[in-house]
Order: C-alpha cells, then sequence, then structure tokens
C-alpha cells in the first residue's frame, strides 16, 4: 500500500434484501492505480457490492469510502469521482459517437474549453477516429464497449468501475479493452473491474474472489494458484466426462472433480495413488486416460475455496 490511504475502502460492508444477504461483510482495500478484478458467478454478489460504492445503493451494514469520500455520507460526491461503466450497454443507439460523447460531457460537467480535447481523446482510444458521425447502433460490440469506457472517463475520474464490461463481446475485442484498463491505470486511475471470465483475472494485479456475498479469497494470480488445495490435482481425459464425474465424486480419496471442457481436474487427498482413478473408472464401465498431474488454474482455486468457504485471507 506505499504508505498512501486506499482509493477503496471498506470494512463489513454488507447488502441485504429481507432475510437474503446479498453481500456479507466484506472487507477490502485498493490503492491507486491498482486494478483488482472481482471474480465470481453471476449471482455472487459483485454488481451489488460494486453499486454500493458508487453511492448508488446504501448499505445494510459496514462503511466505505472512494477517493476519500464516505460512500453514505457523501454520496454524490463519490458519484462526481468516479467512473461507471454496466456490462448492460449504456449509450444511445440512435446518436453518433460524436453525440454520445457530448452528451456524457455534459452529465459529468466537462468544462467546455477541455471537451474538444477530451472527446478526440475518448475517440482515439477507441479506435473511432474518422467514425464520429456513425451512428453508435451500427459500431460493433468492441467498439461499442471502447467508446462507452470513453463516455466513462471524459471527467478523468480517480477511481472505475466497470460492472462485467466484456460481456458477450468477442475475445480479441475483450484483449484490446484491457490494454485500455492498464493504459488508465499506469496513469493513477484505480480500477475494480467484475468478470465471470476466468481467463480475464490473469489480467489484474489482484483477484477477489467472491461467492454467495462472501469474500472468500485475494490476492495476486500468482499468488492464488499457489495456494495450498490440500491435495494433488490432477487431469484425466474421458469420452463420457458427465459419468465420469458422477462415479468420481464416490471414489476413494477424491476431495473434489470438475469438468474443464473435455477433461476432468480431480483433487486428491494427501496418499492417494492417482493410478487408482482409471482402475476406479473401468470397474464403474467408464474410460479414461492415465492421471497426469497439473498446476492448479484460477478456476480450479475458485472451485476449491467455494467448496469448503474458508474465512476471507489475504494471499
Amino acid at each position: 500500500m506505499n504508505g498512501a490511504p486506499p482509493a477503496v475502502q471498506a470494512r463489513g460492508l454488507t447488502k441485504r434484501f429481507g432475510a437474503f444477504v446479498a453481500v456479507d461483510a466484506l472487507d477490502l482495500d485498493i490503492a491507486k492505480g491498482e486494478v483488482v478484478g472481482f471474480i465470481g458467478p453471476n449471482g455472487a454478489g459483485k454488481s451489488t457490492t460494486i453499486r454500493m460504492l458508487c453511492g448508488l445503493l446504501r448499505p445494510s451494514a459496514g462503511t466505505a469510502t472512494v477517493a476519500g469520500y464516505d460512500i453514505v455520507r457523501e454520496p454524490e460526491t463519490v458519484r462526481a469521482h468516479i467512473g461507471y461503466m454496466s456490462q448492460k450497454f449504456s449509450l444511445y443507439g440512435d446518436l453518433t459517437v460524436a453525440e454520445n460523447l457530448r452528451f456524457f460531457g455534459g452529465l459529468y460537467r466537462v468544462p467546455r474549453a477541455e471537451l474538444k480535447e477530451r472527446m478526440a481523446f475518448a475517440v482515439t482510444m477507441a479506435g473511432l477516429t474518422g467514425r464520429e458521425d456513425a451512428l453508435v447502433r451500427t459500431l460493433a460490440g468492441g467498439w461499442k464497449q471502447r467508446l462507452a469506457l470513453g463516455c466513462a472517463i471524459l471527467h478523468r475520474p480517480p477511481v472505475l468501475f466497470l460492472d462485467e464490461p466484456t460481456s458477450g463481446v468477442e475475445p480479441e475485442a475483450r484483449r484490446r479493452f484491457w490494454d485500455l484498463i492498464h493504459s488508465l491505470a499506469a496513469d493513477g486511475v484505480t480500477i475494480l473491474v467484475s468478470t465471470h471470465y476466468m481467463d480475464e483475472a490473469e489480467y489484474c494485479n489482484r483477484i477477489a474472489l467472491i461467492a454467495a456475498g462472501h469474500l472468500i479469497a485475494i490476492g495476486s494470480p500468482g499468488e492464488l494458484k499457489r495456494r495450498d488445495l490440500g491435495g494433488a490435482l490432477v487431469e484425466l481425459e474421458s469420452p463420457q466426462p458427465g459419468a465420469a464425474l458422477a462415479a468420481l465424486h464416490g471414489a476413494p480419496g477424491v476431495v473434489e472433480a470438475a469438468i474443464f471442457g473435455d477433461r476432468l481436474h480431480v483433487l486428491l487427498a494427501p496418499g492417494t495413488d492417482a493410478a487408482a482413478l482409471a482402475r476406479f473408472l473401468v470397474a464403474h464401465g467408464l474410460t479414461a486416460t492415465p492421471p497426469k498431474p497439473i498446476i492448479p488454474s484460477l478456476e480450479d482455486v475458485f472451485v476449491r475455496l467455494v467448496s469448503r468457504k474458508p474465512a476471507p485471507e489475504a494471499a
């Protein structure tokens, strides 16, 4: 943290909707210029947390500051110092690129003397030079997302919240979008980005894993992948992955098993003979390749942590 106050800080942040707890006592610190990925399945509490941190949703309990401002006492000031981009495309399809930028510049109260320069920067960043008069509805998905990002940072906010910004965008466009995120972070912008794409987590400085409203782990991608999962992880292939998965859940020494594409990842208790897995499947009328040891992926870590629901801790 280098001694500077966090750009985003939450302590015990909680949101209840009746008896349902969407976010449960979340603690989080994000430093200036840091890119933190908020990773978890749909319904995990990512969007609810971001809405609270943006001053859009009042927490049921706990405290948080964003850019030094309290989200409960100063929500309007918080909103003036952040950029926000949701998973649902929020620009106006019947307006041109330039008209959308001009509209959002007015919403964010960008000084008139600076608007032209900032619009030009957003157009260049989005790769839309020469297409300023194009209707936004005619743009490809990747261009739309980069333009939405440009609109979100017209007022040069110190903190940026991106709520599943690449949902539905093709992989190459997603990669270019992440290049833009890192260029903003290099200029000191603090970014919290939520996603359910595990591969995107590799682009973050740190990852916060969330499930069922609980922050279950936080650390760099490397730190999380080096966590002790409580056994050896092996991989095997089977032409009947669904049936093999069901059988393995009852196999001796199997702690956890999950399907990854056409393969199965199996976590074994210490001392378990991996070679016995193939024999176990054959005994159940199934075939599989010999198990081979593998290095855990972030998805392996996430599956394991969710299954045992540990207390949150820094990696």
